[in-house]
């Protein structure tokens, strides 16, 4: 394999971690714990593990001795930069509890495990992806791990490896299918302990006991970056509105820090567009306000931030999708024998008299992409629809309206962008290199501790690495009840940006002034050597959310 220089350097970085897990450990337990919502009912449908204790390790003065244990890895769902260090890690980790430990990594996500693909990770193996981005030492995959004939499957290939404890790397489905499958096997004595590791870019996984899911770190600096030089070329030309869609499907996490990094002329943030009930037009006024004003002063030009999940978050549009999503998986068979040329129609006729009407008013192209095939949760496929063009085509057509009215005396010209994949696996950060490698190792002391249905749980992540709280967090005390494919189910609460919280407030407080004023930041490249205040920083979000 050909190795760039940055590839051959990286490879020999030794991840900074936690005091408390560098020698012997020892488990402290807190209070028993409960969900955030829904109790009765979660706890009905957990018997085995809800209630559990938030734990935590310290140094411990006794040095214990650990029977060689085998451990499996599956990597689920969408990439995340620092994925091979929590692997990493994991390998490190049990291979200090006893040399004889082995692991094994099921290959292509869940369906590794149901269909017994899998490879023993061996030092060899490892050592050529440290402190690499992607998930391609194993791969991934969306395979939902959720019905019994699965569960048993698996456990098949778990007994036949003799594996003690199942990893499952992913973000809140994935985490979520963790805890129903540590119950399963609770519950039938299977003798197997399953835990997860907080994965997303979207930053959408993360409360009290989790600062931040891997990967956000690394993906904002990355399109932050991007951003920046688009910033700059933006005020070098003078001439183009940039339209820049960001991934976050549920929550704007990604939106608002790269804000915070660049500085934009107007960024949207999904969850106050629902709480201020802003139709579609009031936000494409408000965009063109923003572009009249700067005009006024004769800057033809600027930057929008959009997070991808917006058009969910208009009242109106999320009541149109909700009875879009619950019509299509009840007659996803009877639609598909439909003709093209005819389904929208078809959809219009049979829709609810408001959504039906709302349908109807948009352009061909994007109720053509609301319709399209459903993710596996039954959701729409919000990335699919161009948020971004239909932005800048509405706002324009506002602004030639404004002109013939006399508000507007401008030129707007515009780029559309949607920055998605060129983030997911990038190589991480010192940060999220550091901190997956320690969300791995303490995984590794949850399955010496013979924990089930916990997530490993890194804290105080805006102090020196040294200083992190290691531990597990039980993944029931995160889940709520919510409507999936029409059915109730139960699924990790999503975290979506606080309007009270201070990242949120930080912002709202300066948007004004970037709006009228070129206030443009440009972060450059993500930077692996040098200062620690150049290399070592943590995201804006996570330094204002601790009052840093």
């Amino acid at each position: 394999m050909t190795k760039s220089a940055l590839q051959i350097a990286r490879a020999s970085y030794q991840p900074k971690m936690p005091v408390s897990l560098l020698g012997p450990v020892k488990m402290v337990e807190g209070e028993a714990t409960q969900s955030v919502a829904d109790q009765e009912e979660i706890k009905r449908l957990f018997p085995k593990t809800y209630g559990l204790p938030v734990v935590k390790f310290m140094p411990s003065d006794q040095k214990h001795s650990y029977a060689p244990v085998n451990v499996g890895v599956i990597l689920s769902g969408g990439q995340a930069p620092g994925g091979h260090n929590v692997i990493a890690g994991i390998f490190d980790g049990i291979k200090n509890l006893n040399p004889a430990s082995r692991l094994f990594g099921f290959i292509l996500g869940p369906a590794g495990l149901i269909e017994h693909n899998y490879v023993e990770l061996t030092a060899e193996i490892i050592d050529e992806y440290r402190n690499t981005g992607g998930f391609d030492i194993i791969g991934s995959g969306r395979t939902k791990l959720e019905k019994k004939e699965q569960f048993d499957k698996g456990l098949i290939i778990l007994k036949a490896l003799d594996i003690k404890t199942l990893i499952i790397i992913g973000g809140d489905d994935s985490n979520t299918n963790a805890c129903v499958l540590a119950e399963y096997y609770a519950a039938i004595n299977a003798g197997v302990q399953v835990l997860g590791c907080p994965k997303t870019i979207d930053g959408d996984l993360k409360n009290k006991m989790i600062e931040a899911s891997f990967g956000f770190d690394t993906a904002c600096k990355v399109y932050s970056e991007v951003i920046g030089n688009i910033q700059r070329d933006c005020n070098s030309a003078r001439k183009y509105w940039h339209f820049i869609k960001l991934m976050g499907r549920s929550a704007s996490h990604i939106a608002l820090e790269c804000a915070l990094q660049v500085q934009p002329n107007y960024c949207i943030i999904s969850e106050e567009v629902e709480a201020k009930n802003m139709s579609l037009d009031d936000l494409i006024a408000d965009i063109a306000r923003v572009v009249a004003q700067r005009a006024e002063q004769g800057n033809n030009f600027g930057t929008v931030l959009i997070p991808e999940g917006v058009i969910e978050f208009i009242p109106a549009m999320k009541r149109l999708i909700a009875e879009l999503n619950d019509f299509l998986a009840s007659r996803k068979e009877e639609f598909e024998l439909i003709r093209q040329s005819e389904k929208r129609n078809y959809i219009i006729k049979m829709l609810s008299k408001e959504n039906s009407d709302i349908y109807a008013s948009l352009p061909e192209g994007v109720a053509k992409q609301l319709t399209l095939e459903r993710d596996p949760h039954g959701n729409v496929q919000v990335s699919l629809i161009e948020t971004e063009k239909l932005l800048a085509e509405m706002v324009g057509v506002k602004l030639a309206e404004w002109k013939k009215d006399g508000k507007y005396n401008g030129k707007f010209s515009t780029q559309t962008h949607f920055f998605g994949y060129e983030g997911r696996c990038a190589a991480p950060s010192n940060f999220d290199a550091d901190y997956c490698y320690s969300l791995g190792y303490t995984a590794a002391g949850l399955v010496a501790f013979g924990k089930t249905g916990y997530m490993s749980s890194v804290r105080n992540t805006t102090a020196p690495a040294s200083e992190w709280i290691a531990g597990g967090v039980p993944i029931t005390m995160m889940l709520n009840m919510e409507r999936r494919n029409n059915e109730m189910k139960p699924v990790i609460q999503k975290a979506l940006v606080d309007l009270e919280g201070a990242p949120f407030k930080n912002f709202a407080a300066k948007r004004a002034a970037w709006a009228m004023h070129t206030s443009y930041v440009y972060p450059g490249p993500i930077q692996y050597f040098g200062p620690t205040e150049v290399c070592d920083q943590p995201t804006k979000t996570l330094l204002l959310e601790q009052g840093k």
